[in-house]
């Protein structure tokens, strides 16, 4: 008859023969493939008029000339926004669907916030942070309540809409309190 083990070296044993296995999963995904970025092509979609979904790549690099100390910033050539913390370290960056109407180059303050309503395209918004005017057309972050992206402005409507993802959204109604500076950019 086998000598009995004591309890503690099945521990041991089944502790090891664990760590073994992960420690082979995780080489192997190591040396499996990569997702690579690809470079957005033109659809059929974007010359229908529908909006494309803003691009997954990140800039990681806040941009020049965009202030110090801990505030938001907008590239309107990026259509891109940073979430920068007071030792200038980018918190998060992520596209936005800009509406029809800009705000000009300069810094600006959150100067006030809504939970949630209607946009001027109908769609149920919410995470509404006010920012800048311009041409009677109030400027703001929000996003689609649903997640959704916005649909095509009509043509001629003036929107000051800045949307983003739902997440994306929630994150910056955390981090832009009434006062928060928004630096915009080219």
């Amino acid at each position: 008859m086998p000598a009995r083990l004591p309890s503690w070296a099945w521990t041991t044993g089944l502790t090891v023969g664990a760590i073994a296995a992960v420690t082979v999963l995780a080489v192997q995904a190591d040396r499996g493939p990569h997702p690579t970025a690809t470079s957005a092509k033109p659809s059929s979609a974007a010359s229908a008029g529908v909006r494309p979904t803003p691009s997954a790549s990140a800039p990681t690099r806040v941009p020049d000339g965009s202030g110090t100390g801990r505030r938001v910033v907008y590239s309107l050539g990026e259509k891109r926004v940073w979430l920068v913390d007071a030792s200038e370290g980018s918190r998060r960056t992520f596209a936005v669907w800009p509406g029809t109407v800009s705000p000009d180059p300069g810094s600006y303050t959150v100067s006030s916030r809504n939970e949630g309503t209607t946009g001027s395209d109908g769609v149920q918004i919410e995470h509404i942070l006010y920012f800048a005017a311009k041409s009677g057309v109030s400027v703001a972050f929000s996003n689609a309540v649903d997640g959704a992206s916005p649909p095509p402005a009509a043509s001629g409507s003036k929107t000051g809409g800045v949307r983003m993802r739902k997440a994306d959204g929630t994150a910056l109604w955390a981090f832009g309190t009434v006062g928060t500076t928004v630096t915009v950019v080219r």
